[in-house]
């Protein structure tokens, strides 16, 4: 956080640093679990992960160390209630860094919930499933709403952040097949849409010095371009057709609904309901950001995106429309994982 762009940078650093530590120690404690309680064909311990899923974990085992290993990796993942690092961290740190954490780092809690969470440890996963769908439920809804009350254009897209990841959570608890290729899909839309956002508000602040939505206005006339991929990143974001954000959200959701026990179907309406107030933070932060009269008069001497910024802002937005028009190269790469997952899952 030398580099922050906040007041409170040094505050977020620690507030950052200490969480994800504190994941990290969870994590070490369930995997440590795993392997204490592994053994390979010569009798020995093993962090292998495709010689522990061949394996027949202690059920007793599973119960005990499954929270460590999944809240640890879901804190990455901004799991509620251990979520408070994400705003504070994306708001005070550098573009790129802001990009990384939400693009890349987000998504590898995601992951280790799967591979090494749910995948080896399948008893578990049935037994918290529940669990896991309500705290990601409340995840989706409190992010969304709290995302309402943001002024900041990088608090809205770090509360919307933890929104957004809660469907990842939400396929995952579903244990379905159809769930869990939601959940990767989200993890890839997610991913690409949130750095494309980063970018955007990175490249208005850079011009405007600021990324309060009351002091912008307009911006399309001047920046044209920023406006353009800013406009697209939030289109995605609330889920719009032809985008990644649809058809990943819509992928949770049909594999939700697959689950017929009340509190899931529940948590899946939840869900869809969260999408209007999507629409409505987003739709909003456009209407007074980007279009508009111009808000302050010095704007009229900005410039639009240099090449680099047009060049990297591109290769984002093709891989969302990629996704959105054509998935199912997308789907034929996550099968062959999912389809195993749904095998120690049925298994077990």
């Amino acid at each position: 956080m030398v580099f922050g762009e906040a007041e409170k940078k040094e505050y977020a650093a620690m507030k950052l640093a200490l969480m994800l530590m504190g994941g990290s120690a969870l994590v070490f404690v369930g995997l440590a679990g795993l392997y204490l309680n592994t053994y390979n064909a010569t009798g020995a311990h093993t962090f292998d992960i495709l010689e522990i899923a061949n394996m027949s974990i202690n059920h007793d085992m599973q119960l005990l160390f499954f929270p460590f290993a999944f809240v640890g990796f879901g804190i990455f993942t901004a799991i509620f209630p251990f979520h408070t690092w994400v705003p504070d961290g994306h708001s005070s740190a550098p573009t790129a860094a802001s990009m990384f954490l939400a693009g890349i780092s987000m998504k590898l809690g995601g992951y280790g919930c799967l591979r090494a969470a749910v995948l080896l440890m399948p008893e578990a996963a049935h037994y918290y499933s529940g669990w896991i769908v309500a705290l990601s439920a409340i995840a989706i809804i409190y992010g969304a709403f709290a995302t309402m009350m943001q002024t900041d254009l990088k608090y809205i897209n770090a509360y919307s952040s933890v929104s957004h990841c809660g469907f990842v959570l939400l396929g995952i608890g579903m244990l379905t097949q159809t769930a869990i290729m939601g959940a990767v899909m989200q993890m890839v839309s997610h991913g690409l849409m949130t750095a494309l956002f980063f970018a955007a508000i990175g490249m208005i602040y850079e011009r405007t010095h600021t990324r309060e939505v009351k002091k912008l206005g307009g911006l399309l006339k001047i920046m044209p371009f920023i406006s353009t991929v800013f406009v697209i990143a939030g289109l995605c974001s609330l889920g719009l057709p032809g985008f990644s954000g649809f058809v990943a959200e819509m992928t949770v959701f049909v594999g939700a609904w697959e689950q017929v026990d009340a509190m899931y179907r529940l948590a899946t309406i939840l869900a869809c309901a969260s999408i209007v107030v999507t629409a409505v933070y987003i739709l909003r932060a456009v209407g007074k950001a980007i279009m508009g009269p111009i808000a302050d008069q010095h704007h009229l001497e900005l410039t639009d995106a240099r090449w680099n910024e047009k060049m990297a802002a591109g290769i984002l937005i093709i891989g969302i429309v990629a996704i959105g028009i054509a998935p199912f190269w997308l789907t034929e790469l996550v099968t062959p994982g999912t389809t195993a997952i749904m095998n120690q899952l049925n298994g077990f």
